[in-house]
């Protein structure tokens, strides 16, 4: 079979798997996030936290809740590596330096996982297990906890309470990301990824010269790095190595889970909301909005004109040969369209549009699946948005679930929708404006600017995927880009909650022949189109300015 063939029979297998877990994953996530009861091992952890389980928190106290613990995260986790040489594993390794851990905290705390450094040469094993994995654990959960306090906003009636975070957030570990990673880690070691606690090796190159090569817990920080869409590498090549993935099968491996939570929350929001069918909507916008950006970034790599690229029959610049051409465009697309960031290629040397396809993933805002949980809640956000301009249109009150879309539901949603314009266009105007960032920039031109605006574009929106080419381990960069993640992972789950506390306040509207119908094919083109306009008119200029410049070019 030709890499062509094999690449499509790659694709589809995915896709079909996706959809065989889809119902499965989605009604388990559901019983767990629905159910009243605690186990003994959930009682012991809200008794040593001293939480009661049975009472709920205002939309206020949740989002409180979930800022205290993401602060005590951040501190924790730069204390963990300012600290690194004081502790066993260390590997030798200095502390790692301030702006740096800052930096690092940030990502890691805020699902963005973005790395300024290089893992194997920066991180001791224990901070890389203890502090980033398991980082990488609740910062997933924490996003899942949140779309769900969301939904339970359109199903409650007459209150502010949204429950419980600390429930939400142990259970979504315990039950649900923990098995499945343990589950992942054990089919990666069959597959090659490395796991265990050797001393690095000196080896010599065939060249004659000596390498130093690190092993580590790698499957176990790989499969939750990608099951809970955070993307950050234990090595500086990402999922380019062959300790991270080593076969063209782990590679279908990793796709499928950072892609399975995300497409099977859906599933979970129709049955917590009493209709399936309004699941099927959802899950329908994201896989419409997904099969576009795939199918646009593999053609642009596959169909990009050269005489070497069309005497090798695609564009294979940057890319792992182990995976080919069409199974790296798929890791791309997969990775910029949810938060996950890894890479198993170099998007900095993916064509002008195959680059453009990934920025526009990241700048819809990540919801064709998105991350875990912030995938969901802002695709819902899109949909209230959507039912608003419908409203609009037909000069009514805009109805979605039974609830009104008034003033103060749609403030909070359009300022949802803004805060990550703001820090990628304000963000990459100061870096082009003064002389100390643009010196970070390796390559002049549009292609240079394509890669500060991905960089803000990345951060802002929690992606943590680099365009590479440009030196980002500087003050500048390391402090901007983290208030960037801070920013664009906080205040967006402010306005999700305060809009959940908003429609859980309100009595169910009864549904008449003027409610729009929010299940049918015609409200998914609407979703779809909407989201795509939004983007269109606030990032067409910066486009322009670069990745588009550049093809045109």
């Amino acid at each position: 079979m030709g890499s062509t063939g094999a690449g499509v029979v790659f694709i589809v297998s995915l896709l079909v798997a996706l959809a065989l877990v889809h119902v499965p994953l989605g009604d388990h996530m559901y019983r767990v996030l629905g159910s009243t009861r605690h186990n003994k091992v959930e009682r012991g952890i809200y008794k040593a936290m001293g939480v009661d389980p049975d009472s709920e928190q205002k939309w206020s106290i949740y989002a409180r809740s979930v800022l205290a613990f993401s602060l005590v995260s951040i501190l924790f986790l730069y204390g963990f590596q300012r600290l690194q040489d004081r502790l066993f594993l260390d590997l030798g390794f200095d502390p790692v330096p301030d702006h740096v851990a800052w930096n690092t905290a940030v990502s890691f705390v805020t699902n963005t996982n973005w790395q300024s450094y290089s893992g194997e040469n920066t991180m001791g094993y224990l901070v890389q297990m203890g502090g980033l994995a398991v980082q990488n654990f609740v910062s997933a959960a924490v996003g899942i906890a949140v779309a769900v306090a969301f939904v339970r906003g359109f199903t409650r009636r007459r209150t502010e309470e949204l429950g419980n975070f600390w429930v939400d957030l142990t259970r979504v570990v315990l039950k649900i990301l923990l098995p499945i990673a343990v589950i992942g880690a054990i089919v990666l070691v069959t597959g090659g990824v490395v796991q265990n606690f050797a001393d690095p090796q000196t080896v010599t190159t065939v060249t004659g010269g000596s390498q130093t090569i690190t092993g580590g817990p790698v499957a176990s920080q790989e499969a939750i790095k990608e099951l809970g869409t955070n993307g950050g590498g234990f090595y500086n090549a990402n999922s380019a190595h062959p300790f991270e993935n080593p076969t063209n099968w782990t590679n279908w491996v990793e796709i499928f889970l950072l892609l399975m939570i995300s497409f099977s929350l859906p599933r979970t929001f129709g049955r917590l909301v009493g209709q399936k069918k309004q699941g099927y909507a959802i899950v329908a916008v994201m896989a419409v909005l997904a099969v576009l950006s795939i199918t646009a970034a593999t053609a642009a790599q596959v169909a990009h004109h050269g005489t070497v690229a069309e005497a090798v029959g695609a564009s294979a610049e940057g890319t792992e040969q182990r995976f080919g051409v069409m199974d790296s465009a798929m890791f791309a697309a997969s990775t910029t369209l949810t938060s996950t960031g890894a890479v198993d290629s170099f998007h900095d040397s993916y064509t002008s549009l195959g680059g453009a396809v990934l920025l526009l993933n990241m700048m819809v805002g990540e919801v064709a699946p998105g991350g875990v949980g912030s995938g969901l809640y802002g695709m819902l956000i899109l949909a209230v948005i959507t039912v608003f301009v419908a409203g609009l249109m037909v000069g009514r009150t805009p109805e979605y679930l039974g609830k009104k879309i008034g003033a103060r539901e749609i403030k909070f949603a359009s300022l949802y929708f803004l805060v990550t314009p703001a820090l990628v266009l304000i963000g990459t105007a100061v870096a082009m404006a003064f002389d100390t960032p643009r010196q970070s920039m390796n390559n002049p031109g549009a292609h240079g600017f394509s890669e500060v605006l991905y960089a803000f574009t990345s951060a802002s929106n929690n992606n943590g995927s680099a365009f590479a080419g440009l030196t980002v381990n500087t003050w500048f960069y390391d402090i901007a880009l983290g208030l960037c993640m801070a920013f664009g992972r906080f205040l967006p789950i402010i306005f999700v909650l305060g809009l959940a506390g908003s429609l859980a306040r309100q009595t169910p509207v009864p549904v008449s022949a003027g409610t729009l119908p929010t299940h049918r094919p015609q409200f998914v083109g609407m979703v779809a189109g909407v989201t795509l306009i939004l983007v269109a008119l606030t990032f067409f200029p910066a486009l322009a300015l670069g990745p588009l410049a550049e093809g045109i070019h």
